[in-house]
């Protein structure tokens, strides 16, 4: 089974973002946490999350990225049963029991958008449209069909290591 994990390619995240999900979390498109709420009064920080960012299923902060990944049927279900909580916690939700199958249904909704190979990336596009919250995602394939140069090294600062260079 396959599931968009988040990934951060660079710190931009951490400053877009009120709350920005770790590298390796499970993640799910999460539009659920903006219904009923007017986008005229989010700040600019939730307005980014709006209409880019994906939910981390362990810290619910966002990712403006995400990447198909392979999850085992235990941890899939450690996220649904987190997500319920979440529901619970946040949103409303009467009881766990209710709470559940909606967040299985989002899970589910999530594994279905990862019908490309691993590693695939996927971002975001939210926007309000006449029949509501309109979700659109761009698929960013990896090319491996291309080595790249390697132009960074990251050497120790000599006196952190010791040593010379």
């Amino acid at each position: 089974m396959k599931l968009p994990c988040t990934i951060r390619l660079d710190t931009s995240d951490l400053h877009v973002f009120t709350l920005a999900a770790e590298p390796g979390e499970w993640a799910v498109p999460g539009g659920f946490t903006f219904l009923g709420r007017d986008p005229a009064r989010f700040d600019a920080k939730e307005k980014l999350a709006f209409r880019s960012g994906w939910l981390g299923t362990e810290s619910f902060g966002r990712a403006t990225l995400v990447e198909v990944a392979e999850i085992g049927e235990a941890a899939f279900f450690q996220a649904v049963e987190r997500l319920a909580r979440h529901f619970l916690k946040h949103h409303g939700a009467p009881d766990l029991a209710a709470a559940l199958p909606a967040a299985r249904e989002e899970a589910d909704y999530a594994a279905s958008l990862c019908e490309h190979g691993l590693h695939t990336l996927l971002a975001i596009e939210r926007e309000h449209g006449e029949a509501g919250l309109v979700e659109r995602y761009r698929v960013i394939r990896p090319d491996r069909a291309v080595d790249h140069a390697r132009i960074w090294q990251i050497v120790p600062d000599e006196e952190e290591s010791g040593g010379s260079y």
